[in-house]
């Protein structure tokens, strides 16, 4: 059984997100995505974790349902924030569950630290290192992931989370870490120069979408091959790598954080510019914000191209609306935009279809435009250029023409 799964999610209860953000939603839009199993996201939060109750029942497995058979897992992402050693430490991390029982331990484990209404992603000042202990004494099978792994604010492995190495930041819990979440600013050729990634901690990708548009949601996601879907198939796939088939990346370029540089400032630059300015900006003399690709330098071991046994296949994939703006010189939101990836959906099924899969000749046998098949056929073989994002920005698809002139 293949699956393919983002767990990566949040609520319309969490900042910054889409005030229509709903299971309804997650719903309709994964399946056009192609996706077949999604995290439920701030299920710790009490308006929607009645949302969650009202809408998903819970089979044996560990699996929550829609009355029409789509799966969810318990899922939420926590935001820790403390001082150690006179440093400051900060980490987001994603917490599953393996049922309702447990994902309300956590719930009150998690209350008894502080609130949980302000925000779907609330933030609390525990060490991660006793976060993991105190959750791993709740019960052993709740699975805890590093999220979007390299991101400099809260990604742990990030320019200014304090931490260098997972065991920086778990201790002597490490060997609780079994995973980390690659994040759009990098990929896993990236993660595998790192040593205790290269030596055996799994990783898998997901969207932290804000939103179900489908640019959004499933832009990265994990391809799971297991004879039954469980909690229990999931969990033990990403723990022991068998069964974790693959993973779907946007390229790092596309991410918010893969360069250096300053959003403010309208400036960014590759790590060896960075170098050549002293990580100083140009524009308003100040230290600039390290993007993932100089981070990997930095603290890598081993060298760009460096393959572990346990590495897994990874598809780099802009997101088909993305592809579509690009091919109209527009934008995803855009009318005509949306004409275009309804028509594909209803020809040929789901988008990850689209991208993966369909033929050059099953585009033709449809009549979608040449120039939009070659630029779906270049997605799939990493050929569509992009401009590199910085401090909060995304990175944009370059132009037709100007790649021409590349």
């Amino acid at each position: 059984m293949e699956i393919i799964a983002d767990l990566h999610l949040h609520s319309k209860h969490s900042r910054a997100t889409s005030f229509n953000l709903s299971i309804d939603n997650l719903e309709k839009w994964g399946r056009i995505k192609g996706l077949n199993l999604l995290g439920t996201g701030d299920f710790q939060h009490p308006i929607y974790r009645k949302e969650i109750d009202e809408k998903l029942v819970e089979d044996d497995k560990g699996i929550l349902r829609t009355a029409s058979g789509f799966a969810f897992l318990w899922q939420t992402e926590i935001s820790l924030m403390y001082s150690s050693d006179g440093k400051r430490r900060a980490v987001h991390l994603l917490v599953f569950a393996p049922n309702s029982k447990i994902a309300d331990k956590i719930t009150a484990y998690l209350g008894s630290k502080g609130r949980l209404d302000y925000d779907g992603r609330p933030i609390f000042g525990i060490n991660a290192r006793d976060f993991v202990k105190d959750l791993k004494d709740i019960d052993d099978r709740i699975e805890i992931i590093p999220a979007h792994c390299m991101t400099p604010w809260f990604g742990l492995f990030g320019s200014k989370t304090g931490f260098n190495s997972l065991r920086d930041c778990f201790l002597d819990l490490t060997e609780k870490i079994y995973a980390v979440e690659s994040g759009m600013s990098a990929d896993p050729a990236m993660l595998w120069r790192f040593e205790e990634i290269s030596k055996g901690v799994n990783v898998v990708s997901f969207s932290d979408s804000h939103s179900f548009w489908p640019w959004r949601l499933g832009r990265e996601a994990t391809i799971f091959e297991i004879d039954e879907l469980s909690y229990d198939n999931i969990i033990k796939a990403i723990r022991t790598g068998k069964g974790l088939k693959a993973t779907i990346e946007t390229p790092p370029e596309y991410g918010k954080y893969h360069w250096d540089g300053h959003r403010i400032c309208n400036f960014s630059c590759s790590p060896e510019e960075t170098k050549r300015l002293n990580g100083i900006c140009p524009i308003c003399k100040k230290q600039m914000i390290i993007g993932v690709e100089n981070r990997v330098k930095e603290i890598s071991k081993y060298s760009e191209g460096h393959k572990p046994e346990n590495a897994k296949i990874f598809y780099k994939l802009l997101p088909l609306s993305e592809v579509i703006a690009l091919f109209l010189d527009s934008t995803p939101e855009n009318k005509k935009s949306w004409i275009i990836y309804n028509n594909l959906i209803e020809n040929f099924g789901n988008e990850i279809n689209i991208l993966l899969k369909i033929s050059k000749q099953q585009f033709f046998a449809k009549n979608v435009d040449e120039k939009l098949i070659e630029l779906i056929l270049k997605n799939r073989e990493e050929k569509i250029k992009v401009k590199p994002g910085f401090d909060g920005e995304y990175g944009k698809a370059i132009q037709v023409e100007k790649q021409n002139r590349l």
